[in-house]
């Protein structure tokens, strides 16, 4: 079977499907970072399906927590039903925001170790198929990873020096390169003439502020990519289970191949496609945007010091339009910020007074 998905910011996939007997079209993320499937809370209470409380944690980059579960459900995407699953319930409202449409689950390793998927960017089409032989084709590199839940893959990154080391493969994380701080520290992999700018990162359990710089170079297989940015985070509750791995390879950088995946033969074959030589993002701006509904788009989370704050930007402020853009799409918005060194205007609402504000980012290469 077939069916379309859609990217949003740094690549995450989206796709519709049903939970149970309902007729409701869902967003669900599709994130090999997950080690189940879950749901959103706001919309179990919507579907009015009953959820039961459990001693299960899980835990994010921003902290633990406490889950309930819906056991025995049905996931239902076109032309296929997937039975006896158990969703974990989560909040995630701030994916809304962030996204600017509402997702009500990420369906991860629980659904994925049953199939082989054929995740093509260029089309933004997967096939599904079932589990068994499948001929890969002749170009593209055949990784074999260690899957225990989640993949983890071995990558050589340059950068101070040369370090080969295990990373997870995370389609949910919209970003391209994260390591922990201990990980960088103990491999010495930074050069420490860079001086990283403090960020902001949205996860499972919330946000939380991280370092954003970049690496010389990112091998994974043959394939070779210059100067990847790269988050650096301060992992208290090692998520990244270091000296295990040091962190996690993200879609930002994954979605520049066409990737099949089959989790019961350990295996991973991607092929570049149309995205490979795409510029990455260096801006910084210092600022998030999140879509408060009828509030229109917000600006929050702005960093001290940053370019947002010295172009006098206010956290609340309303953002109208961007340049001569006034769609009011949150992922067009972003887009549009991701230009470094570029002069950009913001028409804004503060107060109920409209204002114009330019706004000058940086570039977080050295």
């Amino acid at each position: 079977m077939q069916i379309s998905f859609k990217t949003y910011t740094g690549g995450v996939i989206a796709l519709d499907a049903k939970v149970g007997t309902d007729t409701t079209t869902l967003t669900f993320i599709l994130d090999t970072g997950s080690g189940g499937i879950s749901l959103d809370s706001a919309t179990c209470r919507f579907l009015k399906i009953n959820t039961r409380l459990s001693d299960t944690t899980v835990t994010g980059i921003a902290g633990k927590k406490r889950v309930a579960f819906v056991f025995d459900q049905t996931l239902t995407l076109p032309g296929l039903k997937t039975d006896h699953l158990n969703f974990y319930v989560n909040d995630y409202s701030e994916l809304s925001a962030i996204y600017g449409e509402r997702i009500d689950g990420i369906i991860g390793y629980a659904f994925l170790s049953k199939y082989i998927l054929k995740i093509n960017f260029d089309s933004s089409q997967i096939q599904i198929f079932s589990q068994g032989k499948i001929k890969y084709g002749n170009n593209g590199t055949l990784l074999t990873p260690a899957i225990n839940s989640l993949p983890v893959q071995k990558l050589t990154v340059k950068d101070n020096r040369k370090v080969s080391f295990d990373f997870y493969m995370d389609t949910g994380a919209g970003l391209c390169f994260l390591m922990s701080d201990t990980f960088a520290s103990d491999s010495n992999i930074i050069s420490s003439k860079r001086k990283p700018v403090t960020t902001q990162a949205e996860g499972l359990g919330g946000k939380t502020l991280m370092r954003l710089t970049v690496v010389k170079q990112l091998r994974i297989g043959p394939y070779r990519f210059r100067n990847v940015p790269a988050h650096l985070y301060d992992d208290k509750l090692n998520i990244t289970a270091y000296p295990y791995t040091g962190g996690l390879l993200g879609n930002d950088l994954m979605r520049r191949f066409n990737m099949t995946l089959n989790y019961a033969a350990r295996e991973i074959f991607i092929v570049p496609n149309s995205h490979f030589f795409e510029e990455f993002d260096y801006a910084y701006t210092g600022l998030m945007l999140y879509d408060d509904g009828d509030a229109g788009i917000i600006i929050k989370d702005i960093i001290k010091g940053s370019p947002a704050d010295k172009a006098g930007l206010k956290e609340n402020d309303v953002v109208i339009g961007i340049n001569n853009n006034f769609s009011g799409k949150i992922i067009t918005y972003s887009n549009l910020l991701q230009k470094a060194k570029e002069k950009i205007k913001l028409l804004i609402k503060r107060d109920n007074i409209f204002e114009i504000v330019t706004i000058q980012p940086t570039s977080i290469l050295p």
